[in-house]
């Protein structure tokens, strides 16, 4: 049986990969614990096969007055956590990166291949990848470092900007067909990646996502559908959004181009667990009753 330690008790990522370890009682036992207090220095990590660091500041944010906090939180607490587990023994620690340590300026049309080099232009992108590389600067043969790079992480009780996506989804009748893509990921097939990344000791850099891309137009389409709703997409929008995508942070992130190439988020084990439809019905079924 391998012990597991999820740093960050109120993470979505950390609870969702909790009730998925659920199900083989046999071969995982999973702790949690909150870093907001001290009080963690004094658990034991020793007695933990893997570290899972989902702890931190997860949203962007431009406030100049946050940058610090940033930095504090996502840099210096991830490498003090890393170094007081290295010194412990722990064999593997797994780091909860994102797909913005890319920012907007380092892809070529969104596209995000293995020889693109991470610009991040926010401190949120900056600061993960400062933990990144200072966690590659610790890592050793008997201490296994593995980082993640999520795009759009989405499913039940998901944060960020699939449920303002999901919220527009059920009240707008019409919405832009513009032919952007994007990489997202269902929280399910995060958590098998993570299930399989610490059943076979790995390290190195992950870029998981689904086998689909998609659209933005097409995920609002099959959220409403999920709720029995009839969705108009139209064309005519098109070139005052292709126009603005360039000069406005807001409607790039939406109908931006974002992706990673196919062949670097390939496993050499199958974590995909649902596919775009069933992930999005699987999402939206508690809400179906939502009044709006």
């Amino acid at each position: 049986m391998k012990r597991i330690l999820i740093t960050g008790k109120n993470s979505y990522v950390g609870n969702s990969l909790e009730k998925w370890l659920e199900q083989y009682p046999e071969q995982y036992q999973v702790d949690k614990i909150s870093l907001r207090t001290e009080d963690w220095k004094q658990v034991d990590f020793s007695v933990y096969d893997s570290i899972v660091h989902v702890a931190g500041i997860a949203h962007v944010s431009t406030d100049p007055k946050m940058e610090e906090m940033y930095y504090r939180v996502n840099r210096d607490l991830t490498i003090e956590v890393a170094k007081k587990a290295k010194k412990e023994k722990v064999k593997q620690f797994i780091f909860m990166s994102s797909i913005i340590v890319y920012g907007k300026r380092s892809t070529e049309n969104g596209v995000i291949n293995k020889g693109t080099v991470p610009i991040p232009d926010n401190f949120y992108g900056k600061s993960k990848l400062e933990a990144e590389e200072k966690l590659n600067e610790i890592k050793s043969e008997n201490f296994k470092v593995a980082i993640i790079r999520p795009p759009m992480i989405y499913g039940k009780d998901s944060k960020g900007n699939y449920p303002k996506l999901a919220r527009l989804a059920r009240i707008t009748p019409i919405f832009p067909d513009f032919p952007n893509k994007r990489s997202v990921l269902y929280i399910d097939n995060l958590s098998e990646l993570l299930k399989l990344i610490i059943e076979n000791e790995e390290q190195g850099t992950f870029f998981p996502q689904n086998k689909e891309y998609v659209r933005t137009s097409e995920l609002v389409t099959l959220i409403a559908e999920a709720h029995n709703k009839t969705l108009i997409k139209t064309k005519i929008f098109n070139p005052f959004i292709l126009l603005l995508i360039k000069y406005s942070g807001l409607f790039n992130k939406v109908f931006g181009n974002l992706l990673y190439s196919q062949e670097m988020s390939l496993y050499k084990e199958d974590y995909y667990i649902s596919d775009l439809r069933k992930s999005i019905e699987n999402t939206e079924l508690e809400c179906r009753d939502f009044n709006v």
